[in-house]
């Protein structure tokens, strides 16, 4: 069986812990797009890790972890984040490279920083990591795929080519020094030899590992918000964080994806620039943001302050239906227990115009948000495994969430530990 872990909102939702957790029933987790731009906060026995290409199912002896064809693939990156948990008592995980995936270059960092600061007030939020730059190349067909590093002909033809076309921007719009193409030549052997031990044809692995009656999870990085085609562009990543897109980035049939868990928060944040209509500011904000998670809300990949809101239903709901999601996992429900009461955004006003359907982003930015109050439980949650255990209070917001969601809530995080999880029939 296959299924897809997906985020729902735009990002940070949680999904390392509801795929390290869903991992130890597994056999395959796969990362099938995005790369090191943002990363999973996992804790568990070994300790607390925040994982960025690494599939979130590292921690699991009898797991293979896999990077899809559609991930940017930063090999170095790759490499050192294997080493940091193998230096930490973690036993060394089973990983297949995909020979199909494409090489994130040391120039699209470059690129990336180069263009953000030309964009000066007008940029994207980028965390700089070269994921904008490599998706262009690879659909205007100079990236370079893992499988090109073993023909070295072909490789220094290609390096070539690609340094003439790069050094010109470089030149003449960022005024930067130019590419070496022996020396990046030079830095792609050294990926060969990284990378070697890895490189497998995962569509083929994967093919039979169904045949095999394999127990397979796709996961999805960002949330439903950050799609390129769906979401708040053009503050989005490069890369579609939709379930769609896991039988893409993995090279497996659409119709084997069986479940979809679109992760929902239980409040609201976001890093990065972009429309966020329930967002809220100053104390209230610091607050929050102060008791969100284990550590506080901050990038796991960049540690910036996230953007914090109230729960958005609209954007919610749109983003469980644009995953196809089967189910939603509310995460860090316990962090609400400090509040009297709790404010939902129910819907936009736009233009004096009350919408529960989650627009464009020109009209996006100017939607208001129309808030209905529950009241809090006032009390921590962590520790209770049995739903009906729960405070009324407690119960009555997780169902008005799944109301809203239109989508069963199947599990509710009340920790960021592993074992934190109460389970819904």
């Amino acid at each position: 069986m296959v299924r897809a872990i997906v985020g729902a909102n735009w990002g940070d939702e949680g999904k390392g812990k509801i795929t390290d957790m869903l991992a130890k029933e597994s056999d395959i987790i796969i990362r099938f797009q995005g790369g090191s731009n943002a990363g999973h906060t996992i804790i568990n026995d070994h300790g607390k890790f925040a994982l960025h290409l690494l599939p979130s199912g590292v921690f699991y002896s009898h797991t293979v972890n896999i990077i899809g064809n559609g991930v940017a693939l930063n090999i170095p990156y790759l490499f050192n984040e294997i080493r940091s948990l193998t230096e930490k008592g973690v036993p060394a995980p089973k990983i297949l490279v995909s020979d199909r995936a494409q090489i994130l270059m040391p120039y699209h960092v470059l690129f990336d920083t180069y263009e953000e600061d030309r964009l000066k007030g007008r940029s994207f939020g980028s965390t700089k990591s070269g994921i904008a730059p490599f998706y262009s190349d690879k659909y205007a067909k100079i990236g370079f795929q893992v499988s090109e590093l073993f023909d070295t002909p072909t490789l220094k033809e290609k390096v070539e080519r690609v340094c003439q076309l790069k050094n010109v921007t470089l030149e003449h719009l960022y005024h930067k020094p130019p590419i070496d193409p022996k020396e990046l030549l030079n830095t792609l052997f050294e990926y060969r030899d990284m990378v070697k031990p890895y490189v497998y044809d995962v569509s083929s692995y994967l093919y039979n590992a169904i045949k095999e009656g394999k127990n397979i999870l796709l996961e999805g990085q960002l949330g439903s918000l950050k799609d390129p085609d769906h979401g708040i562009y053009p503050m989005v990543t490069s890369s579609s964080t939709l379930a769609a897109y896991g039988a893409i980035g993995a090279g497996i049939p659409p119709y084997e994806i069986k479940t979809i868990t679109a992760v929902v928060k239980a409040y609201s944040s976001a890093v990065g620039a972009g429309a966020f209509v329930s967002e809220i500011f100053g104390a209230q904000a610091d607050d929050l943001r102060r008791r969100g998670g284990d550590a506080g809300e901050f990038g796991a990949t960049t540690g910036r302050p996230r953007r914090m809101g109230w729960f958005d239903a609209v954007a919610s709901r749109y983003g469980c239906r644009i995953q196809g999601a089967t189910e939603a996992a509310l995460t860090v429900l316990d962090v609400l227990g400090y509040l009297d009461e709790i404010p939902v955004c129910v819907g936009y006003d736009i233009d004096g115009t009350v919408t529960k359907d989650f627009p464009t982003t020109p009209q996006l930015e100017r939607a208001k948000p129309v808030y209905t109050t529950l009241p809090g439980w006032k009390c921590d949650i962590r520790g209770i495994r049995d739903y009906k255990k729960l405070p009324k209070e407690c119960q009555d917001y997780v169902e008005f969430i799944e109301k809203q969601l239109e989508v069963p809530v199947t599990m509710v995080s009340n920790g960021p530990g592993r074992s934190e999880i109460i389970y819904r029939t």
